[in-house]
């Protein structure tokens, strides 16, 4: 018999939407997006054992979420189905991202699932097939499993890798949660940014970055324009993808630590390096 492979424990990393500008409203209610995804060091820890019944179950319970409609869990069978494989797993987690933030932790641990368990599961599926089965779980799952920062078209699954500056952020939350459904119905959104190209995007810089979310949130918010207000005394500061958590940009650690910790007074704050590729494709060898 095959040795038993180890279990395997991979980094679940976040995002910022370093711009988002809304360019249209499709039909179906779907809003066309052009945004900039840059990775970041701050990551969820999922952990997989192999199992040969079959079963998947997520050992971790998570306040507010039923175990079969986690995105850990519906990844996993998602997967499974569409490999038609017999294995299964027990998956654990060591949550650091906030849930609801606006860094793409849900979509990012399901990505770290269809990717651990493809290898976990010896299935040799490619990213490309993995992403295509993460899209009908999330937008941002794909650009998790591609594992690159990258520009974004569509309502962001049409991704094209893209190296930006690594900078020191600090990421702050808060302590609320946005209804992003709320901030897309919004009829105050803006949603008629002029479409650029990403060689505009990249050559204008962070400059002519914006987020078309942001007014609707802040009006929307108090609490969030306030952390946004208090970050932009220290430096630009923008919200990531509808929020709560919002970002600025230091060109070292040190400063941006100082920072961290005058915030960590008010909210719950981080400071994390930006990334042009995630430590999951690292720790896989990809």
């Amino acid at each position: 018999m095959p040795a038993t492979p180890r279990p395997l424990t991979l980094p679940a990393p976040a995002k910022l939407n370093r711009m988002l500008h809304i360019v249209g409203r499709r039909q179906d209610g779907y809003h066309e997006l052009q945004t900039l995804f840059q990775i970041i060091d701050l990551c969820d820890y999922l952990s997989f054992n192999l199992r040969q019944d079959g079963v998947i179950e997520l050992t971790t319970s998570m306040d507010g979420v039923a175990h079969d409609d986690n995105l850990i869990v519906r990844a996993a069978k998602r997967l499974q189905q569409a490999s038609g494989t017999h294995l299964g797993a027990s998956i654990s987690i060591e949550k650091h991202l906030p849930m609801g933030g606006g860094l793409g932790g849900g979509s990012s641990n399901a990505a770290t699932v269809l990717k651990g368990l493809n290898q976990l599961w010896q299935l040799g599926l490619s990213d490309a097939t993995l992403a295509e089965l993460g899209l009908a779980l999330g937008a941002d799952v794909p650009v998790f499993v591609l594992g690159k920062s990258a520009w974004a078209e569509g309502v962001g699954e049409k991704l094209t890798p893209a190296t930006l500056d690594t900078p020191w952020f600090v990421v702050i939350h808060p302590g609320i949660s946005v209804s992003t459904p709320a901030i897309f119905q919004d009829p105050e959104l803006t949603r008629d940014s002029l479409p650029i190209t990403m060689a505009r995007a990249l050559q204008g810089g962070v400059a002519e970055w914006r987020n078309d979310c942001e007014a609707t949130v802040k009006k929307r918010y108090p609490r969030i324009a306030e952390a946004l207000d208090w970050l932009a005394q220290h430096a630009p500061s923008r919200l990531t993808g509808t929020g709560a958590c919002l970002f600025a940009a230091f060109e070292s650690q040190e400063a941006a630590q100082t920072v961290a910790e005058l915030a960590n007074q008010r909210w719950q704050a981080w400071v994390a390096r930006g990334l042009n590729t995630s430590p999951l494709q690292d720790a896989l060898g990809c």
